[in-house]
């Protein structure tokens, strides 16, 4: 039943009074339709003229529901801070206890920041528990002990109330529990973020499983949302980052599409019709009848989770040849059919009795666009050919790049980890294990970057990410835990080469666009332009010219740096003298090294002081 109380007209001079009304609506009674899930709503207005602003009183939001929302942003924002200061006071500690300290405490606060972040999210539950559920499958970009934490989040959130759920399934199917069901279990088989799964029986002896929306949650994602949006203007108020706000509001609609369950039975059929032809891959379909945007039935299927590796292997389950059938079926989904199932995580797969993969939850599907299905093989081309303005080209036709800003800045951050990526990527022998995250790395590359004056700020003017890849990279994040954690040894580019075999090179092949990169290259060295021949022959007479800007600067730049080297060495040394002397028992010889170490000191100050007002 819907709580909403009928908004009332505002009153005029030629209206009834107020008792008249009551007793007008009294005789009358409330004229009522009802909709085809079985919801009772009041019939709209007729549009017979202006309306006035009074018709449509905006009430503002109850005491509990600011202190709710209040609450939910600062207990995230709490954890979220407790969690990093926990960090960087361990790390500073551990500069002053080395490593001998660290390494044993190092599992300990993994494991405590773990149960920290668990904690919150069960108790504020909602989209955290989708962040929960990223975070814990992230094999090879988290600590296990902090991973390992968050395990529980994968399909065992606590459920709600029974009373809850019996009430939103009358309500939507229009029908008592046991008009609707022979038998219907009141503790659910798994339970999410936005909703649990309970197991039942239709009348005719069917077995299924029974969907259903938490009580609230339309109102919980909202808070969320909003606390969402409230870090990201926190965070774009220290870092300049573009986009920003088109990004909220591509995950706010993803949210919206995952809360309407008459979308995602649709999203089953379409996925399920197009591995009619393989018997290897199994879908549980929609039941006519009982599905409405806030309750889903479907005919039940049985299994083992795909992430509980010890009862794989119980079931002697062949986990190198899973893993393989994993990236297969996502293959084709995204590189054949076009259209495919968008938050794979453990909890979502299922290994059943017969061995067959089962996909569950579709309520997060994505589609290419025409765009990014014509970039991807333009883009991948251009790897092969270590074509940089063919991956520019490609990439802002998939959207990455903006139209108009900073071109010189995206064509030289994208030749620059192109080139990374050439010298340390080898993808014939590249497997899931060789996934490591290296911060270090990353801050190298943010420094390099900078050395060609190009921060942050230009960075985020001159790419922009699209929807299309913000699911796809989503999707591509999941399936690469979740594959390594079955597989570390699996070559995903010994799986997908088939499939780009069609998709990206249509009737090509690899060999023959890597003499096609061959003769562009050759090419490209027979034609140097005539300036450059120019400026060749003058270099080998000895009358070429070469003019740096800045040189000047940098060379005091690194007189200064010699100098700052010597001073610390000699206070150093210095100090080191002092030390062996007192040891020693040679007072005054220690003495007179100290003060040579202060001394040494005092120049090492001023000196970076001097370079730093450069």
């Amino acid at each position: 039943m819907s709580r909403d109380a009928p908004s009332v007209p505002a009153e005029s001079s030629s209206s009834p009074s107020r008792a008249k009304k009551k007793a007008l609506a009294k005789k009358k009674g409330p004229s009522t339709s009802t909709n085809s899930n079985g919801s009772t709503s009041l019939p709209q207005k007729a549009a017979s003229g202006p309306r006035q602003k009074s018709e449509v009183p905006q009430k503002r939001p109850s005491r509990r529901k600011q202190v709710r929302q209040s609450y939910r942003f600062v207990r995230a924002y709490y954890t979220t801070f407790v969690v990093l200061f926990s960090y960087l006071w361990f790390f500073f500690l551990a500069r002053w206890f080395g490593d001998a300290w660290m390494q044993p405490r190092m599992a300990d606060l993994h494991a405590r920041n773990a149960r920290r972040v668990l904690g919150t999210i069960v108790e504020l539950q909602g989209l955290f528990i989708k962040v929960g559920q990223l975070l814990s499958i992230m094999a090879n970009f988290l600590p296990a002990q902090f991973r390992n934490g968050l395990e529980a989040l994968q399909d065992r959130v606590p459920p709600g109330p029974y009373a809850e759920i019996a009430e939103r399934i009358e309500a939507e199917l229009g029908k008592p529990i046991d008009q609707l069901f022979t038998r219907f279990c009141e503790e659910p088989i798994a339970s999410a973020s936005l909703g649990q799964v309970h197991e039942a029986w239709l009348l005719d002896g069917t077995h299924v499983a029974v969907k259903v929306q938490h009580r609230n949650i339309d109102e919980i994602v909202r808070l969320d949302l909003l606390t969402i949006r409230r870090i990201m203007a926190i965070v774009s108020v220290f870092v300049p980052v573009h986009g920003l706000d088109a990004y909220y509001h591509q995950i706010r609609s993803m949210i919206a599409e995952e809360l309407d369950f008459q979308r995602e039975a649709k999203n089953i059929t379409r996925i399920a019709d197009n591995f009619l032809r393989d018997p290897t891959v199994m879908f549980p379909r929609p039941v006519g009848g009982y599905c409405t945007r806030r309750v889903m039935t479907t005919n039940f299927v049985a299994g083992v989770k795909i992430g509980d590796i010890a009862a794989l292997d119980a079931r002697g389950v062949d986990r190198k040849k899973l893993a393989r059938k994993v990236v297969q079926v996502f293959c084709q989904q995204i590189f054949i059919d076009g259209v495919y199932h968008a938050d794979p995580h453990p909890g979502n797969m299922l290994v059943a009795d017969g061995g067959q993969l089962v996909l569950l939850d579709f309520g997060a599907v994505a589609e290419l666009s025409p765009q990014m299905r014509e970039g991807i093989p333009e883009f991948l081309e251009g790897v092969i050919r270590r074509d940089t303005d063919q991956l520019i080209k490609a990439m802002r036709k998939m959207g990455f790049l903006s139209r108009s800003d900073a071109p010189d800045v995206s064509e030289k951050v994208i030749e620059f980890f192109h080139q990374r990526f050439q010298e340390e990527v080898k993808l014939d022998s590249f497997n899931l294990k060789d996934i490591k995250l290296d911060p270090q790395k990353g801050i190298e590359s943010l420094i390099d970057l900078r050395k060609m004056n190009i921060g942050l700020k230009e960075l985020s003017g001159a790419f922009h990410i699209p929807r299309d890849w913000v699911l796809l990279e989503r999707t591509i994040l999941l399936l690469t835990g979740l594959c390594t954690q079955l597989d570390p040894e699996l070559s995903p580019m010994e799986v997908i080469r088939p499939y780009l075999q069609d998709f990206v090179l249509g009737n090509r092949d690899w060999a023959q666009i890597a003499v096609e990169s061959a003769k562009d290259m050759a090419l490209k060295a027979l034609t140097i332009p005539d300036d450059l021949r120019k400026y060749l022959h003058r270099a080998n007479r000895g009358e070429a010219e070469i003019r740096v800007r800045g040189l000047s600067h940098a060379a005091g730049l690194v007189y200064a740096g010699m100098r700052q080297l010597i001073y610390a060495a000699i206070g150093i040394a210095a100090g080191f003298a002092a030390l062996q002397l007192q040891l020693a028992g040679q007072t005054q010889l220690a003495r007179y090294c100290l003060y040579g170490a202060g001394a040494a000191g005092v120049l090492l100050f001023g000196s970076m002081l001097v370079t730093r007002s450069k």
